[in-house]
């Protein structure tokens, strides 16, 4: 949280597959050691009674009688930047962008044994958020005053300022805070989905109720806080926050009410209307944007096709904008860096990275490329712009600084923190008063004693210039929001070819020369369906010979078949173009629901051994 207030002022190749570079291998950078160093600052930014895991050990119990005041208990959550205050809005998008990373990239985050860390993270801050609506249409959406927080310097485990609660309710509305509290909560369900059904229940009770609360009773948060006005003011209004709500709930419930929430207010709440250049804690338009394309693409429009279609056509301007490509460029520092402001500029570009990621990965599920202002851009293309953003903050910029605290060889050492720029009191237990903390700590031009790691700072100006001093609030500040949505990105690149989430396969080894051997080889059909199988292309990488295999599936009848199901056995490598099932079987990808008459499929896949093993366990006709 700043000082002052805060404005937010498959491509069609199938991803020329033997041309992509693993991406954990090919910028340099140990993305796992980021992820799980970026991970660790959620632990750092902890309020309430910290439990025994506790990693950061230079932090303390703190904040542990928030709410009583006002006769709730409103104990833990997390403080959002570098103060002592808790703001509801920002804390439920840091929640919403973690739990949105674990649900496109858990697999890879669990190959990287940080899935648990990550889910831990979640877990504080909806253990919070629960806390905080203790009736449905009840809301605390702040705890402190930034006014009286910020006239002091001092640790979360000695302030001595104002621990007043702030609410919304029906009187006094809250639509932006209660829909992204909503949206948070139905994120958050799906991540918890397996691993902890009832608390998944739990947290959907409470998304249905906040979104109803969002939507009956209008009005903008700011209104009714006004405290909050100077740090976190809803420029956007509340419309982007209906829609985000509406998109998470159907994400979590299929429910298609919300679905055609999103149809029928398309237009009038502006998801239709906003092409946006930015995505943040403040403007959403841009990832509800993102998500309509995906439940488009994946064939969930039903009859909100025609709405869908121009989410997606702003969803695709937003990528376009960023790559610089569209009739309306964002702007981007002589280094290559997307600049929105030089207040905390990082946030707006580790969001915008994160939607750049999972659209890459949503159009090589559609087979399809981003079609911008000044030419095609592939999947591939999409992803590594998306890389170079992620490379510029670890330290691939014109001053070589990584502006991740604790990663690499050249981090920001005088961050603006509370907490990291006071000694422990682990180490020296002694009082730190409001103004003390100032003149003996804030005005150090030393390092801080405690290292903030993980933690992403404001990050550069607009010609890449940063200044590594502790009141350089624009520049040295972290939140929780600059890292939430890094999250997801990191755990993709690291990942590279060791693993893939549910749309993406992974990328195998580039080869410097490929060598077609087309032998046809057919496996036996069942029935009206005839699978002809064939190797497409050999190459030779790190001593091991990799086989592209093509499978074309023929429906010889003179109907049309649905429900396919296709048993694929001795396959030690990535497939394209199925959706496997459960059970371990295939069925037709997102976008194909049947197969016509005299029609046929292909699908591919890629391994070290001889081809697969290719059956067809059942099929109806149409």
């Amino acid at each position: 949280m700043e000082d002052f207030m805060k404005l937010y002022s498959m491509a069609t190749t199938l991803f020329l597959l033997i041309g992509v570079v693993p991406l954990a291998l090919a910028g340099g950078h140990n993305y796992g050691q980021a992820l799980s160093k970026s991970i660790l600052f959620f632990e750092a930014q902890r309020s309430g009674y910290l439990p025994g895991s506790q990693r950061v050990k230079w932090r303390g119990h703190s904040g542990l009688f928030d709410g009583k005041a006002n006769g709730v208990d409103l104990v833990g959550g997390y403080y959002d930047a570098g103060d002592n205050v808790k703001f509801g809005l920002p804390m439920a998008f840091t929640v919403t962008m973690m739990s949105w990373s674990i649900i496109e990239y858990g697999k890879q985050m669990a190959l990287s044994g940080e899935l648990g860390h990550a889910m831990e993270a979640i877990k504080w801050g909806t253990d919070y958020l629960i806390k905080a609506h203790p009736q449905p249409h009840v809301l605390y959406g702040e705890v402190g005053d930034g006014n009286t927080d910020h006239y002091c310097w001092q640790r979360p485990e000695d302030m001595t300022t104002s621990r007043k609660a702030y609410r919304i309710d029906q009187n006094n509305p809250g639509s932006d805070l209660a829909g992204e509290t909503a949206a948070a909560m139905a994120a958050a369900s799906i991540v918890f989905r397996r691993y902890n059904p009832a608390y998944s229940r739990l947290l959907l009770t409470h998304a249905y109720q906040l979104f109803d609360f969002a939507d009956k009773y209008r009005g903008k948060y700011d209104s009714s806080i006004t405290v909050a006005q100077k740090y976190y003011r809803s420029v956007s209004g509340y419309a982007d926050e209906l829609l985000w709500g509406a998109a998470w709930l159907y994400k979590a419930t299929n429910n298609q009410y919300y679905l055609n929430y999103l149809g029928r207010n398309g237009d009038a709440l502006g998801g239709t209307g906003w092409a946006m250049t930015e995505f943040g804690w403040d403007v959403k338009y841009a990832g509800v944007q993102t998500l309509v394309a995906k439940f488009l693409m994946g064939g969930k429009a039903r009859g909100n096709r025609r709405v869908f279609g121009k989410y997606q056509e702003k969803a695709e301007f937003f990528m376009c904008s960023c790559l610089g490509k569209s009739s309306r460029n964002v702007q981007k520092t002589p280094g290559g860096l997307i600049f929105r402001q030089r207040w905390n500029n990082l946030q707006f570009v580790t969001s915008a990275s994160f939607l750049l990621t999972v659209y890459a990965d949503y159009l090589t599920s559609a087979r399809r490329n981003l079609r911008c202002a000044s030419g095609t851009v592939t999947p591939p293309q999409l992803l590594a712009f998306a890389k170079s953003q992620v490379d510029y903050i670890l330290g691939d910029n014109p001053r070589a600084t990584s502006y991740m605290v604790g990663y690499g060889n050249n981090w920001p050492q005088q961050v603006h923190h509370r907490g990291s720029s006071i000694v422990s009191i682990k180490v020296n237990p002694s009082f730190v008063s409001c103004r003390g903390g100032y003149a003996t700590w804030y005005s150090r031009k030393a390092s801080d004693p405690n290292l903030l790691t993980g933690a992403i700072v404001g990050g550069p100006d607009a010609y890449d210039n940063f200044a590594d001093e502790r009141n350089n609030f624009q520049q040295t500040e972290p939140a929780t929001y600059n890292n939430a949505p890094l999250l997801g990105v990191l755990a993709r690149l690291h990942a590279g070819h060791g693993g893939y989430n549910q749309l993406l396969p992974v990328e195998i080894p580039f080869a410097a020369q490929i060598k077609p051997t087309p032998q046809a080889k057919v496996t036996p059909s069942a029935g009206l369906v005839a699978i002809a199988q064939k190797t497409i292309g050999t190459w030779v990488a790190n001593g091991k010979t990799y086989y592209k295999y093509s499978v074309t599936v023929n429906n010889k009848s003179n109907k049309t078949i649905k429900n396919l199901n296709l048993s694929v056995s001795k396959l030690y490598g990535p497939l394209w173009g199925l959706t496997k099932q459960a059970g371990g079987s295939y069925g037709f990808p997102a976008w194909v629901s049947s197969l016509p008459a005299g029609k046929s499929l292909e699908f591919v896949y890629i391994h070290t051994s001889s081809p697969a093993k290719v059956l067809v366990l059942g099929y109806k006709l149409a």
